[in-house]
């Protein structure tokens, strides 16, 4: 494998160089001993936490007010589904979504529309096994949001370049830009860097802020940790743990503390003080045969939980609820979801003639 890899470099009247010949030979033999520690892929930068930020932590799930979802799915293979969402008494929600779901094997389209007008639209599409595209288009209150990611997945790396809003017709570049990589080193540990340029408008100037990170995978538990060095908003430190406790039940905690330069003349570095702000969150899952719950708590006194309920192979029920104890305020949810499958369809799910694609979600 190692010597195709190198095959396309060695050509004619370079192939007998002594140079030449060294430098492939050190290669080859690099490329054998990465192969022999049998490193995985360890995931995006983004998702260095991934298992308590968007599986135990409510981040993700919490809402409030009252909410119905109803969808209809067409087709298996291509998914095909389309949905419609009201909502009353939910914060940042509008009264009414609609929504239509493609994903195939190489796409995944997906658009939603509220009433009142606002459009978001997301596209990813797999070039190849280890190139992804991600599109992100929101258009909303008389403001716009576009995004363009490209995720490279290696064997044992992932390289992940991003823009929001690029622009050059003023004159300039302008926009965020974030870059960001992540490298197994050893079977357990990852290391990995991103880096984040952005320029608001050209009267401004540009700024520019690094990022460190790590992962480390034991056997039932993972940890990372996450270093932030000084930009324009100070500079900041985050860890998190995950641990599967049993089949059924994982927990996981999140640890930030964050630098940000206070006002000259106080003392402190360069004549100013620094300001120290810290939170702490802790959260646990339990997956039941038919229900999962989720429960989180953090340092600010809030404390929220979260039932997933299947009544029905067709009916969920969603309850959510958060108790703020230092603001003495309480937040509820309740939400049911139908989905209405065909009987054609769910008997072809059913026997398994038709299998679902491999969507780029």
């Amino acid at each position: 494998m190692a010597d195709e890899k190198v095959a396309s470099i060695s050509t004619g009247f370079v192939g007998d160089n002594a140079l030449v010949s060294a430098v492939r030979n050190t290669y080859l033999s690099f490329l054998e001993r990465r192969d022999a520690l049998g490193l995985s892929n360890p995931g995006t930068f983004e998702n260095l936490n991934r298992e308590v930020s968007r599986d135990v932590f409510l981040t993700n799930f919490m809402f409030t007010g009252l909410r119905a979802e109803w969808s209809k799915p067409i087709s298996n293979n291509p998914i095909f589904q389309l949905s419609h969402q009201l909502s009353m008494g939910a914060q940042g929600m509008s009264p009414y979504t609609f929504s239509a779901l493609y994903g195939s094997n190489r796409a995944f389209l997906q658009g939603t529309m509220e009433n009142d007008g606002s459009l978001v639209a997301r596209s990813n599409y797999r070039w190849n096994s280890s190139l992804i595209t991600k599109t992100n288009a929101q258009i909303q209150s008389g403001q716009s949001m576009l995004s363009i990611e490209n995720d490279y997945s290696g064997k044992d790396f992932t390289a992940s370049l991003k823009g929001m809003n690029p622009s050059i017709i003023e004159g300039g570049l302008k926009g965020i830009f974030i870059a960001s990589y992540l490298q197994s080193v050893t079977p357990s540990l990852a290391l990995g860097l991103e880096a984040v340029w952005q320029r608001v408008a050209m009267n401004s100037s540009p700024e520019a802020l690094l990022s460190y990170g790590a992962r480390y995978k034991g056997s039932d538990w993972i940890a990372s940790l996450q270093m932030q060095t000084e930009g324009p908003q100070g500079s900041g430190i985050s860890s998190s743990y995950w641990r599967k406790l049993t089949d059924k039940v994982s927990v996981g905690t999140d640890l930030s503390l964050q630098f940000a330069p206070g006002l000259s003349g106080q003392g402190g570095l360069m004549g100013g003080s620094v300001q120290k702000e810290g939170s702490a969150s802790a959260g646990a899952k339990y997956e039941f045969r038919a229900s999962t719950f989720r429960a989180q708590m953090d340092s600010k006194g809030r404390l929220s939980c979260l039932l997933e309920k299947t009544i029905l192979p067709a009916v969920r029920v969603t309850f959510a609820g958060e108790m703020d104890h230092l603001k003495q305020q309480a937040k509820v949810g309740v939400a049911v979801a139908v989905e209405a499958t065909s009987e054609d369809l769910m008997e072809q799910m059913e026997k398994g003639t038709v299998q679902a694609p491999a969507v780029p979600f």
